[in-house]
């Protein structure tokens, strides 16, 4: 794995432990287990810092897309890869999603970090529009917004709504497939 993804997954554990504020060229040094001054030597600034943990979940996200998720070639699939990734989010990947809200808090304050979030998630929400178009969905890339924006409001709402508790496995599944079906109607 390149130095520099070792760095940015480091800073992305960080993120997500620590909080924005936590977030430091020392404690990335730390957590990636290497000598004081390597991250600062990559990523000269915090807001550099900041881009490579978008730049480097982006690239995971897409790559997780085109290799770990099987064609989607009817609604039901969907449902089923939908409620997959929801569940690896507040699973498997929490670290991850936790870092990206992070990354989305600090984004009101940096409008470069902005401009980051909003073009990767566009290349993000461009595939799952894709998908959309080829189920015959009518306006897809306005569906895709709206599926990705649902999606991870349920997320949130599994981790850190204060509602209710959270959804079973069941529930969760039951609100996903009325989410992508109110979708592809």
């Amino acid at each position: 794995m390149d130095r520099r993804d070792v760095l940015a997954d480091a800073a992305i554990a960080v993120l997500a432990e620590a909080g924005s504020r936590g977030l430091t060229h020392r404690a990335v040094d730390a957590a990636a287990g290497l000598a004081e001054g390597t991250s600062s030597y990559y990523f000269r600034t915090r807001s550099a810092l900041l881009q490579a943990c978008v730049e480097r979940m982006a690239a995971r996200t897409l790559e997780e897309m085109a290799s770990g998720t099987p064609a989607v070639t009817s609604v039901d699939a969907l449902v089923e890869a939908c409620v997959a990734i929801v569940g690896r989010w507040v699973t498997k990947d929490q670290e991850r999603l936790l870092a990206r809200w992070e990354l989305a808090l600090e984004s009101t304050r940096r409008p470069e970090l902005e401009t980051a979030l909003r073009a990767t998630g566009a290349r993000i929400r461009e595939r799952v529009a894709d998908t959309l178009a080829g189920l015959g969905v009518a306006k897809p890339r306005q569906r895709a917004d709206d599926l990705v924006a649902c999606l991870d409001g349920l997320a949130f709402d599994q981790l850190a709504g204060a509602g209710r508790p959270p959804r079973d496995d069941a529930g969760l599944r039951a609100s996903i497939t009325d989410v992508v079906r109110g979708f592809t109607a």
